[in-house]
């Protein structure tokens, strides 16, 4: 069975230009890349969540801001992974520099017997359409098309 995702696609207008927020994910195998590795802040559902609930949390614990309003469904996308995501929208303006993100264990170096602690996302930053095309996980870029349609050709 595939596992299910829900996430917030943030977007906010900076001098008329749409702008995307996108995080990074932490870890070592993520450390040295940068384009085509950023994402929503998303996350797996728990047992009889509710979809927007659930990217509401996951947007809060792994940027440390607590969204709500006015949400644009984008649908949802299978990734390549299998993976199965729900995405919503929201226009809201946030300081990318204070993101806090949650953390998690994993043993690094392999086999090394070693566990460290990384945050699962270890920065955001805000993109222009173009810029967030380019650094956006391959699976995920049809949400910025997605928003781009709902919102108009104003951007």
């Amino acid at each position: 069975m595939s596992k299910t995702s829900a996430g917030i696609l943030l977007f906010r207008f900076n001098a008329q230009a749409l702008e995307i927020f996108l995080a990074h994910p932490g870890g070592p195998f993520f450390e040295h890349k940068d384009d085509g590795v950023w994402s929503i802040p998303k996350g797996l559902c728990e047992d009889n969540e509710d979809l927007l609930e659930t990217a509401k949390r996951e947007f809060q614990e792994e940027t440390g801001f607590a969204v709500d309003g006015a949400f644009i469904e984008l649908g949802s996308l299978r990734l390549p992974s299998g993976k199965l995501v729900h995405a919503w929208a929201l226009e809201k303006d946030v300081d990318a520099g204070r993101m806090v993100s949650n953390s998690f264990e994993m043993e690094w170096p392999r086999h090394s017997g070693q566990i460290r602690e990384y945050p699962e996302m270890d920065r955001a930053a805000w993109f222009s359409l173009a810029g967030a095309r380019i650094k956006i996980a391959r699976g995920q870029a049809e949400f910025i098309d997605r928003l781009v349609s709902r919102i108009g050709n104003s951007c």
